[in-house]
């Protein structure tokens, strides 16, 4: 019994084992990448900060719920895959062990392509949840881009902030930008580029504060654009130059002098530095490093 009982324990790992070597499945490939301050609910900045902000935990949450909504109504609609990057500061907010188990997680801030990490040509649409309005947009909820240090992004002398920065990388390789969800003046900012819909979340109140949405209205409205993506023409993809100049615009005179030590980019003025790239995906790699990874 007892050499029989173990016979059929190994029949039965078989499956298990077939199903680890199985080709993805069929269906349409999804990328996401989720920022926070435009999350719906999110309405004070200490919401968005992981170090001991006010209701931080609550962001994830509404966060985490927002992501589920679009995972969900997607593989409803017959996707074979959705892959989530976490995009907001330190790249671990969303609560994974609550995400939908069907979505692939990418998690961690130390990511050359930062926002669009493990974006590429074999998806068939990107989505970006909670997005904010670009450094100096007077209307819009914390606006800035890539991080307080810059005040102004342009890259083929567009002026963006990182919801265009992300679909431009989006085109660059292929894949456009099916819909995306944030404050007003972040949905007006991008739409106007792109012409791809945006789910608003909120209105801004001055820079700090908003007149929010309620929750649920926000996850249904999210669900029905990820169902309407899923059988729609897609976006036009923008027409993105490359070779590709930059200009970034800096808060202080330091980190110019600084990144003008890196071969290729040269200062236009104090606060103001220039480049050109052989590709978009060189381009952003270059624009995340000055914000990011460049102090002094």
């Amino acid at each position: 019994m007892m050499r029989n009982a173990g016979l059929v324990l190994l029949l039965s790992l078989f499956p298990t084992v077939a199903a680890l070597g199985q080709a993805p499945a069929e269906g349409p490939r999804y990328f996401i990448s989720v920022d926070m301050e435009g999350i719906g609910g999110v309405g004070s900045p200490q919401m968005t900060s992981s170090s001991g902000g006010k209701d931080y935990d609550t962001a994830r949450r509404l966060m985490t719920a927002e992501v589920n909504a679009v995972v969900a109504a997607l593989f409803d609609a017959g996707a074979g895959s959705v892959v989530v990057n976490d995009s907001h500061g330190d790249h671990q907010n969303v609560l994974h062990t609550n995400l939908d188990a069907r979505a692939e997680y990418i998690q961690g801030a130390v990511k050359r392509r930062g926002m669009v990490a493990g974006l590429d040509a074999s998806f068939d649409g990107a989505i970006l949840i909670g997005y904010h309005a670009m450094a100096g947009q007077a209307d819009g909820f914390l606006a800035h881009t890539g991080s307080g240090s810059v005040k102004g992004l342009w890259v083929n002398d567009v002026e963006v902030g990182e919801g265009g920065m992300n679909a431009m990388f989006a085109a660059s390789v292929g894949v456009p930008v099916l819909f995306a969800s944030g404050d007003r003046a972040f949905a007006d900012e991008f739409t106007a580029l792109t012409g791809a819909p945006v789910v608003v979340t909120k209105e801004s109140i001055g820079s700090s504060a908003a007149r929010l949405r309620s929750a649920d209205a926000v996850l249904s409205d999210l669900a029905e654009a990820a169902r309407r993506a899923s059988s729609a023409l897609p976006p036009a993809l923008l027409d993105v130059e490359q070779p590709t100049s930059v200009r970034m615009r800096f808060a202080s005179t330091t980190r110019p002098y600084v990144l003008e030590a890196i071969p290729g980019i040269r200062r236009l003025d104090g606060y103001t530095v220039a480049f050109e790239a052989a590709s978009m995906a060189e381009a952003y790699e270059l624009i995340r490093l000055a914000y990011r990874f460049i102090t002094w």
